[in-house]
């Protein structure tokens, strides 16, 4: 018969079991994803890991400045980091939200905005293996067509009477005439975003592949600020 001391024993290792599962906690329960925090304040963007390996990601964010921030996850293009992978908005102070990539090897930047504005907080993300092929960079990077929009203060120009079939690739590439950054957001018939021309500054140009899986009403505007309230927003059909 096991003696008291043995049972007490016993008990605290099974208590201990449960702690030390969440104390490892460094994956997504719900999919297995790696988990890595990132904490925001105003005038820093701290990631809890700087390399990761490649495959899925999910970043817990918790904003603890004083503005509502954002979060994106930027890839290289042409020698600059531009080509957003993932974001995450509105995060308002005191607030945590998720956000979730899928990540192939290589060089990232991480951006925190406050008040979601600007090129952000940035630091360096090296993800190791799982290297895409030339082959699968060139299918990926194909598109069907292009459409040019203008971004002046405050209009978007360019998308009136654009139509496009379900399943299209399209590179949007927004050139901006203003004298403020400007950005496009597409979002689905269903509300959710498509993607985006990250935030481009005055007399420069910036691009996005997006493709436009669902027929239907989709919506557009320059999510800056209150930009879209001053008219930079818009709809198009996809048949």
């Amino acid at each position: 018969m096991p003696s008291s001391r043995s049972l007490i024993l016993a008990g605290a290792a099974a208590l201990a079991l449960p702690l030390l599962a969440a104390c490892g906690g460094d994956t997504d329960a719900k999919d297995g994803a790696a988990k890595i925090a990132i904490t925001a304040t105003d005038t820093t963007c701290d990631v809890a890991k700087a390399d990761l390996p490649a495959g899925k990601a999910t970043f817990a964010v918790t904003n603890k400045g004083d503005q509502t921030t954002e979060v994106y996850v930027y890839g290289e293009h042409d020698g600059a980091y531009t080509k957003v992978v993932g974001e995450v908005e509105n995060i308002g102070p005191s607030t945590s939200r998720d956000l979730q990539v899928d990540l192939s090897g290589g060089t990232y930047e991480i951006a925190c905005k406050p008040g979601q504005r600007g090129d952000g907080i940035r630091s360096k993300l090296t993800v190791a293996g799982g290297t895409k092929s030339d082959e699968d960079k060139k299918d990926e990077a194909a598109y069907d067509r292009e459409v040019e929009v203008e971004a002046s203060d405050f209009a978007l120009e360019g998308l009136k009477g654009f139509t496009a079939k379900a399943g299209e690739k399209i590179e949007f590439k927004l050139e901006n005439k203003g004298k403020t950054e400007h950005e496009l957001e597409v979002f689905g018939p269903d509300g959710t975003e498509v993607g985006e021309v990250a935030p481009v500054k005055p007399d420069a140009t910036g691009e996005a592949v997006l493709t436009l899986a669902k027929p239907g009403t989709y919506t557009f505007k320059c999510g800056i600020g209150g930009h879209a309230d001053q008219g930079m927003k818009g709809t198009f059909t996809v048949r």
